[in-house]
């Protein structure tokens, strides 16, 4: 078999700071408690580096995932019927996973988002190249205008999962329960149009085999980078308070820039990271941070576990305590201790618990090592 590709897991690892940068700040009660000018650096990072291209990096690396998992099968002489029983297996199992973490952690989830799009697109990774085109396209207005739509009513509403915490565990386990089918259907159209991407980019293995891409993986990582901060850029400054607008059509204008820019951040990040990893195959840093990407299931449901145990009433209810900056500062501070334990787990030779409860789920006894 051959060894495992650096580059997916390196940028799953770094990802998993974006999504905690961006989750963090929802557990906390009020995002001015701190000094104003950090508070408002704080925000001002946020928003131009995470919210809404960290997803999209997530799901391009799912979408990448996925013609990986098949070109595996299809080694082992799967045919065709049979790897769509086991993508379909994969996604209905990714479904219980995240209505669980929806339930019992946090009612931030994507895992769910990504088993029902499986279930719903499994035949995706066999598509021809213009269909993917077609799927991505058709599929990028509406995940858009929804995505718009949410940071429009975030620009005069900031609604924070602090302000609708439970006091009780008991009242918690049911708080999520009636939100949670629609805002996992409604979500599976936002993943599409990145998922597709990744599913492209797998198909001439990019980042499977960056060193022989270097001239495009530049390419890519400078346009979406810089798309990225052009586009992105006005809603950073908006959400640190530079500057305001009264008109609809502006905030509007400023939401779909920053949420269709995302796509291509998200995308440029994950090329930059390939450049890494054709460079840099034996550093400790980057050895530290594909372990933590190869564990990424793990460390997502953990961060969920953190904010569960730090911010929530029933707990140490920290929500009170801290402000936006402190809120960031957690973030960082959970994704470093995510890293140390995914290189002692990668030392001492232990996939991520999570790993090998979906493994077993999707594979059954026949494959679990």
């Amino acid at each position: 078999m051959s060894a495992r590709s650096l580059a997916p897991d390196l940028a799953r690892g770094v990802m998993l700071l974006l999504i905690a940068l961006s989750h963090a700040p929802a557990f906390v009660d009020d995002w001015n408690t701190g000094p104003a000018w950090l508070d408002a650096g704080a925000k001002f990072v946020k928003s131009l580096v995470a919210d809404n291209q960290a997803r999209n990096m997530f799901v391009f690396l799912f979408g990448y995932g996925l013609i990986q998992l098949l070109a595996s099968q299809q080694a082992r002489g799967s045919d065709w019927p049979d790897v769509r029983r086991l993508l379909r297996r994969r996604g209905w199992w990714l479904i219980v996973i995240g209505f669980l973490n929806a339930v019992v952690f946090v009612p931030i989830d994507i895992v769910a988002v990504y088993g029902l799009t499986l279930l719903v697109l499994a035949p995706i990774v066999r598509a021809r190249i213009a269909a993917l085109w077609w799927t991505g396209g058709l599929t990028l207005v509406p995940a858009t205008l929804l995505l718009a739509w949410q940071s429009v009513a975030a620009q005069d509403d900031p609604a924070t999962i602090a302000e609708i915490m439970e006091p009780t565990f008991a009242a918690h386990l049911v708080a999520a329960l009636p939100a949670w089918p629609v805002n996992t259907v409604v979500s599976t159209v936002m993943v599409v149009p990145a998922m597709v991407l990744g599913v492209l980019a797998a198909r001439r293995r990019l980042l499977d085999e960056p060193e022989r891409h270097l001239p495009l993986l530049r390419r890519i990582a400078a346009l979406g980078l810089g798309l990225a901060l052009a586009g992105r850029l006005p809603s950073a400054l908006m959400a640190a308070g530079a500057w305001t607008t009264d008109s609809a059509a502006v905030s509007w204008a400023v939401a779909v820039a920053h949420d269709l820019t995302g796509y291509a951040g998200g995308i440029g990040l994950a090329a930059a990271i390939g450049l890494v990893a054709a460079g840099d195959r034996e550093g400790r840093l980057t050895t530290a941070l594909a372990a933590l990407g190869r564990r990424s299931l793990t460390f997502y449901l953990f961060q969920a576990l953190v904010w569960v145990v730090l911010f929530y009433p029933f707990t140490l209810g920290l929500h009170d305590d801290m402000g936006y900056a402190a809120a960031l500062g957690v973030a960082v501070a959970v994704w470093v201790v995510s890293i140390v334990l995914a290189e002692v787990m990668r030392v001492a030779g232990h996939r991520g618990p999570a790993e090998i409860v979906l493994r077993r789920l999707t594979y059954g006894r026949r494959r679990t090592g």
